[in-house]
């Protein structure tokens, strides 16, 4: 199966582009969904996390994302030693639920494709970007929150430019028309190529 990662900035609009192409038949695995349900019932998981932070993690199986959070919150090796235990678990997941799709090609949505290694398992990646201040105003109304914390949320992610400069393609998500068109050239140059 071949597979497309997309990833963006904060407000960006990756959810926007990868419903475009869920629209045109492309499955989705959003990857930061997962993620919370992985941590949630995946037995292996489960006993990964409390056995690095403690059984506090999950209060009658359910998983307690306050404590956790409280764990790694400003500890660097702390934040490194869960991603190294849920990144490899997502990515794994992910391969398993490509295999299972019937589509010419699937996608996975991750804020986070390189740093958490899921760029290894695909065959082609796509940045969605926008201009900083449309971005902070973006994730400032979805989240309800303002525009100086959407800023610190951003700093501590890989710029666009640097997303741009790693990536195949990019979709400038501007106006909903213009990126319906770029998912519509990227769709037929992906169908091409694995035709």
């Amino acid at each position: 199966m071949f597979k497309v990662g997309i990833c963006g900035t904060i407000g960006s609009g990756k959810s926007t582009v990868c419903h475009i192409f869920e629209d045109m038949g492309i499955p989705v695995y959003f990857a930061d969904d997962r993620a919370k349900m992985l941590m949630c019932s995946s037995t292996g998981l489960m006993q990964q996390i409390c056995e690095a932070f403690g059984r506090e993690c999950y209060k009658d199986g359910v998983l307690d994302r306050r404590y956790l959070a409280s764990q790694i919150f400003g500890d660097d090796s702390k934040r490194l030693l869960l991603n190294s235990i849920v990144h490899p678990a997502v990515c794994r997941d992910f391969v398993l639920w490509a295999e299972r799709q019937k589509a010419a090609y699937v996608i996975v949505e991750s804020a986070i494709l390189f740093e958490s290694g899921l760029d290894k398992v695909v065959d082609k990646t796509v940045a969605v970007v926008v201009p900083e201040q449309i971005a902070l105003e973006r994730a400032a109304a979805r989240d309800g929150v303002d525009i100086e914390a959407v800023r610190a949320r951003m700093a501590v992610q890989m710029s666009a430019e640097q997303l741009v400069s790693k990536v195949d393609y990019t979709i400038e998500n501007i106006t909903l028309e213009s990126a319906k068109a770029q998912v519509e050239s990227i769709d037929r140059r992906i169908r091409d190529e694995i035709s």
